[in-house]
Order: structure tokens, then sequence, then C-alpha cells
């Protein structure tokens, strides 16, 4: 789409100019709104790619499988809230075209099979979902977007394989990890958060819940670990990129926290809950359970999609 005037073509104020599309979004537990001159990483990527008369670049760990847990989650496949989600970020693109002609790429970058041992998920149903992701994009036209997955870098080689080679090329040390989260805040709320949706999407555990917690505390580790990893070969293969994150990041980070729909927390995302359409319009993301209490089922192409409010 073209732009609707003239933009301007200084690069710092083009930059500060596309970074301010994405401040309203900003998916922080800090006290905000931050102006655009907070984020001197972002602007200096975002430069970089308005100096050039090139596409920006966003590269988004994230959409990495649904939830094991049947009370958060519709099922195994994407649904309106990953839908919702995509849209959301096709849109900032366009958004981002006008001012910036060239416009913008969003890569989503699925990280499931990264760690999908730990979490619990099959295999097959981390390929489903990516596979899923990439036909939406398609079927809907969001030429903004696209998936990259570890796929594209090994190929078919066995999963196991692939986590393998990751872990042992890029990930942190666990002794590394461990003095990290003592000594540094935002990472210490990271393991938390990890380790309560490690707790929460645990639907067949047969012990004691202490038991439970200690597992998933050691768990969050490795999740961590490999999530790390997949951060450096991101970078590794798309090293000029803006870095999003869907955790939250405090202002003036290295990544960009991003939300990307309306949730009762920062830490909510599409693939551990399902989306409920209020009777306004508007929409939330809430577990399976409590969006079913607050209205009815609605399917899309003949599978379970989100909930209206009644």
């Amino acid at each position: 789409m073209p732009p609707t005037t003239a933009p301007d073509t200084h690069p710092t104020t083009r930059s500060i100019a596309i970074l301010n599309l994405l401040l309203p979004h900003h998916r922080t537990t800090d006290r905000g709104p931050a102006p655009a001159e907070r984020f001197p990483h972002q602007l200096r990527r975002i430069a970089d790619f308005v100096r050039d008369d090139a596409p920006v670049t966003f590269t988004l760990p994230g959409f990495p499988c649904k939830s094991p847990n049947p009370a958060k989650v519709l099922g195994h496949l994407p649904d309106q809230g990953e839908r919702l989600s995509l849209d959301f970020l096709n849109t900032l693109c366009t958004e981002i075209e006008r001012i910036h002609p060239p416009g913008a790429r969003m890569v989503v970058c699925s990280d499931g099979h990264a760690f999908g041992d730990l979490v619990r998920v099959p295999d097959e149903h981390i390929d489903a979902y990516a596979d899923e992701l990439r036909t939406l994009i398609d079927h809907v036209g969001l030429t903004g977007l696209s998936v990259f997955d570890l796929r594209d870098v090994f190929g078919d080689l066995p999963h196991d394989t692939k986590r393998a080679h990751l872990h042992k090329s890029y990930a942190p040390t666990l002794e590394a990890l461990r003095a990290e989260v003592r000594a540094d805040d935002n990472t210490l709320a990271l393991y938390r958060g990890i380790t309560r949706f490690l707790v929460e999407d645990t639907a067949d555990h047969a012990g004691t819940r202490s038991a439970l917690q200690r597992e998933c505390r050691q768990r969050a580790y490795g999740v961590i670990q490999r999530s790390r990893a997949w951060g450096d070969l991101i970078a590794d293969h798309h090293p000029r990129s803006v870095r999003l994150s869907i955790h939250p990041q405090p202002i003036g980070a290295r990544k960009f926290g991003i939300r990307l729909l309306d949730a009762p927390d920062a830490w909510t995302t599409p693939w551990h809950s399902t989306a409920l359409r209020r009777t306004d319009g508007t929409w939330t993301l809430m577990p399976r359970a409590k969006a079913a209490e607050s209205g009815r089922l609605v399917e899309c192409d003949g599978r379970p999609s989100h909930f209206e409010q009644d």
C-alpha cells in the first residue's frame, strides 16, 4: 500500500515513527509508557534498514505449539488466537509500509522443536502446528509474514538430533544460567514464569504437587537454555533483524516484548489459552475451562476455534 503522505526521509525520524507503531503494544512489566528514544537498540537496527531503503526485518521467536493441557486450549492446532495474532503482526507490517515504502517483514520463528521434549508435546503435533501456521499465512494472504523453524536449518534430521545440535552449538551452561537466575531479576522472573507454565501444562501428573513443582523447576532451566540457543541461532541466520519477544521485556532491553492480544496478564499467549469474543466485539485470551463458563464454543472449518460470550 503506498504512503498516504510523503514520509520524512531522515533515517532517525522515520525510525522513530516506525517504532512508535510498536510502542502501544509493548509487553513489559515496567511502568510505561516510554518514548521511542528509550529503545536505542531497536532504533539503531531499524535505522540500518531505513538507510538502505530496505524492508525492516523483525524476528519473533514464539508460536511453538499448543499447551498439552486440554483445560487451557482447544486442541493441538492453531485456532482463532493464532489467526488474530498473525493478522495483528501483518497489520503492523502494513502500517510500517505507509511510513517506510519498502515495508517490513515479520519472521515468525516457531520454536516448538527446540524444547518439545521438555514441554512434553509430541514432535508430530509441533510439525502440524507450524505447518498450519504456514497454511493460515498463505490462505489469508498475510504477505508480510513467514515461518522459520528447525526444519529450515537441519532439514529432515531426527528431531532429537536437531535438538542435540542446537544445544551443543548455542546453549549456555546450566551453571551459568543458574548464576544468572540468582543475580538478575528479569531472568528470575522468566524462570518463574516458565516454571508456572510447565506446572499448569501438566494435566496427568500422578505424584504430589510439590514433586511436580521440583520437576518443573528443573525442566524450566532446560527450556531457557534451549530458548537462548534458539535465539542465538536466529541471530546467526537473521543477523540484522529487529528482535521481538513474546515475553515481557524491560524498557531499553535488546529484545522488544510485544503483546499479540489482550490478556489478563503479561505472560498469556494464544498457545497457552483460548480466544473469547466479548459481547462488545473485542477479544481476550483465557484458559479454555474459564472461556467455556463465559460463552459458547464456535467452530471454524470443522474444528473448535474460539468462544463467544453469551
